[in-house]
């Protein structure tokens, strides 16, 4: 369906893709992966509209090929006074109003024969979407997302994850022969989440779909294209597989690597030895063999392997607390409520400590955001913070912390950095390198604006932090870097968050949303409630032990141990096969 054959495309000072090549072929699920800002969303658009776009190499799509678009953000929709089942059914209630028309046309027309053409044509395109059953089919798609009783809602009252499963459904049911998506699980709550999963693995076209979120990598796709350091790496098989292909093959090129640094080091030694001689005894011979030796180290140097897909930069962030309270009760709210056209949150206590680090919980549309909005601004008579308290808030709508129209540069510039020199140290661990420095925020993708938030976080000198979905665009390398960096913050966190790896893996409890009031549960307890309705009953020992095998291979190869390493590998494997099962 799609032939990409060695493919190059640059930006202004920043070169995307290097001789790419990958095939999509039909009735294909394919993750598209890779690091924040390596130009998965520009290859698509190249996808969607080469014409648009000078680049090296070849892109074949099949004739009449119909790609069906779901947006990363698409706000638009929210505003639409149309019911769902309207904006679902657009494509199909045209298409019947142009025949009905075309019918009425024909009452008092001379020239039938070209209006039973444009008939027939109307026709065809109704037939080619089943425009017959295209009421059946909105039925059974809605009733697969549990969303079928908002059929007759309009849009502009549902929620954005509820947009979002709509959007979905709707290019879907146009009967695209290629569906891409470009991070469709954004903010969608679990039970959104779980539907948009049914979705995916209901449909029977092609799809290439840009994500981060693990549980869908886990569990909705059968080929794997990673783009990473302007390469294209293509695996016909689960996300789980490639995971575990790619720890084999980080194993087996450390184990090579250390053989040919071994070597690298020798040479080097003998090399500073004849340098020396050659320099002190100004020996022709001695130079002769100094030359030759660095011929060879040269050659070793370009011999070097390189592992593009197994060395990928995990950014370092670091959350430091500043004048941490011992167990002090930093943030107590009592009996709060909100409302805009309904109740959301009603008779709401909770008490936060000064280490506590909570999440809170609830469906797409109940109040989460704006109950961490009242905390930032504390003016509400049902919230007190301790008075040693400082915030730091990580938005989840971007423009709310970031000026798009700063370069990265003005922005550290404005939160207090006084050279440039002290800029670029700091923004480079978290992946941004001097090249970048200029470059407007507007034009960094999402994942890398939420690295730019966390970065101006760790300069903030705060002891509470406020994480609305923090691990929503980044990738699965920087989500794994940012839960480090919650396990080690010393100071109090409340993250609203979908994400229940990060949540397990980071929180020590969680605050539910229930029946428009909150009540505080363990995270053993909330454990169990997520597997339960998302997973097989052995799912979650299953997973941990498998966490468990995948660190101590990590220390394995710290030292070098290879044996070891291949050894639990092997006992990752059978691991992964029960989860597969």
């Amino acid at each position: 369906m799609i032939n990409v054959d060695n493919l190059s495309y640059s930006f202004p000072k920043k070169d995307l893709y290097n001789n790419i090549s990958f095939t999509l072929e039909d009735g294909q699920h394919c993750a598209f992966i890779g690091t924040n800002g390596s130009g998965k969303s520009t290859l698509i658009d190249i996808l969607i509209d080469p014409e648009k776009y000078m680049f090296d190499g070849s892109l074949d799509k099949s004739p009449n090929c119909r790609i069906g678009y779901v947006r990363q953000f698409s706000e638009q929709e929210a505003t639409k006074e149309i019911t769902v089942f309207e904006y679902i059914g657009e494509e199909f209630i045209k298409l019947q109003n142009q025949m009905t028309s075309i019918c009425s046309e024909m009452e008092t027309s001379t020239d039938v024969d070209t209006l039973l053409e444009k008939y027939q044509q109307t026709l065809d395109a109704f037939d080619a979407i089943n425009g017959d059953d295209f009421e059946k089919i909105i039925n059974k798609k809605l009733n697969l997302t549990n969303l079928m009783k908002y059929k007759d809602t309009m849009i502009s009252s549902l929620s954005g994850g509820e947009i979002k499963l709509i959007q979905v459904i709707k290019a879907m049911l146009n009967s695209p022969d290629l569906m891409i998506m470009d991070e469709p699980d954004v903010f969608l709550d679990f039970e959104n989440l779980n539907s948009l999963k049914n979705l995916i693995n209901s449909h029977k076209g092609t799809m290439l779909i840009i994500t981060h979120n693990r549980y869908l990598l886990n569990h909705c796709f059968n080929k794997i294209i990673h783009l990473e350091n302007m390469e294209i790496q293509e695996f016909d098989g689960s996300y789980i597989d490639y995971n575990f292909s790619l720890l084999q093959t980080k194993i087996e090129l450390q184990e090579l690597a250390t053989v040919d640094n071994e070597e690298f080091d020798r040479n080097e030694k003998l090399i500073n030895k004849l340098r020396i001689l050659a320099t002190d005894h100004s020996e022709p011979a001695k130079g002769r063999a100094l030359n030759a030796r660095v011929k060879v180290q040269e050659r070793l140097e370009k011999s070097r392997i390189k592992a593009p897909f197994v060395e990928i930069k995990e950014p370092y962030i670091n959350l430091s607390a500043y004048n941490v309270m011992d167990e002090a009760t930093v943030l107590k709210v009592t009996d709060y409520s909100v409302a805009f056209d309904d109740t959301l949150l009603e008779n709401v206590n909770f008490e936060i400590k000064s280490t506590d680090k909570v999440a809170i919980v609830g469906p797409n549309g109940t109040g989460k955001t704006t109950l961490l909005g009242e905390i930032l601004k504390d003016n509400n008579d049902c919230i007190e913070l301790n008075e040693n308290v400082e915030i730091s808030y990580l938005s989840q709508l971007q423009s709310k912390t970031l000026n798009n129209s700063n370069t990265i540069l003005e922005e550290f510039f404005d939160v207090g950095f006084e050279t440039r020199e002290d800029i670029l140290s700091h923004i480079s661990c978290y992946g941004f390198e001097e090249e970048r420095i200029n470059q407007k925020i507007g034009t960094l993708s999402g994942g890398e604006k939420n690295l730019l938030q966390l970065a101006k976080i760790s300069e903030s000198k705060s002891n509470m932090l406020l994480l609305d979905e923090p691990t929503c665009h980044l990738d699965t390398y920087s989500q794994i870097a940012l839960e480090k960096a919650i396990q080690n913050y010393k100071g109090a966190i409340i993250m609203i968050s979908h994400d229940f790896y990060t949540i397990v893996n980071c929180m020590d409890y969680v605050l539910i949303i229930e029946d428009k009031t909150i009540r505080k549960v363990k995270m053993k307890i909330f454990k169990r409630m997520i597997y339960a309705n998302h997973f097989g009953r052995d799912y979650l020992e299953i997973e941990q032990n498998k966490r468990i095998v995948e660190t101590k291979i990590q220390l394995a190869l710290k030292y070098n141990d290879f044996i070891l390493a291949k050894e639990l590998s092997e006992e990752l494997e059978e691991l992964i096969k029960l989860l597969q099962i």
